[in-house]
């Protein structure tokens, strides 16, 4: 693949990503304690299924960045939450996919635990309270069904893409 064919798929995939987040960002989800389903993260299985470490780092960072400046909430605690979950769910995706044979929808399970971990952590830093670390078993317990469907949209969105 040429590099501007390249470059024009991550920033589609980019692009597509943000979209997801924001539009997440305007739907009311009855889940716990601000849980989200993670859409965004389909962006981010497929573009670690299509592509690889690189290019995941710089789709979530740019999602991350990009996202945050058009919601306005660049460097505030929405920001820094977002990053730290974004972090370690990258984190375990390149982990997940290098070292063992789970499936899209385990990767997708794994991610989004640490995903809440991952956000628990920059909380508890951010507002010096580790009690809030105590929402974490109903974080794990919903990051099971959504990471199930997310999984789901991911593999059959990354079994549809064609490079041309």
């Amino acid at each position: 693949m040429s590099k501007t064919k390249r470059l024009i798929y991550l920033a589609l995939l980019t692009s597509m990503a943000i979209a997801l987040q924001v539009f997440e960002s305007m739907i009311a989800v009855p889940l716990p304690y601000g849980a989200k389903l993670g859409l965004a993260n389909i962006i981010a299985l497929v573009t670690m299924e299509l592509f690889d470490v690189k290019e995941l780092i710089l789709v979530n960072s740019m999602r991350v960045l990009l996202g945050s400046l058009l919601r306005g909430t660049f460097l505030t605690s929405t920001f820094w939450i977002s990053s730290g979950g974004v972090l370690l769910s990258s984190l375990a995706i390149i982990f997940m996919k290098k070292f063992t044979k789970q499936s899209m929808i385990g990767i997708s399970i794994i991610s989004a635990v640490f995903h809440n971990i991952g956000q628990i952590i920059v909380i508890t830093f951010l507002y010096n309270n580790v009690a809030l670390a105590a929402i974490l078993p109903i974080l794990f317990i919903t990051a099971i069904p959504t990471g199930i469907l997310v999984g789901i949209a991911a593999k059959e969105t990354s079994s549809r893409v064609k490079f041309t």
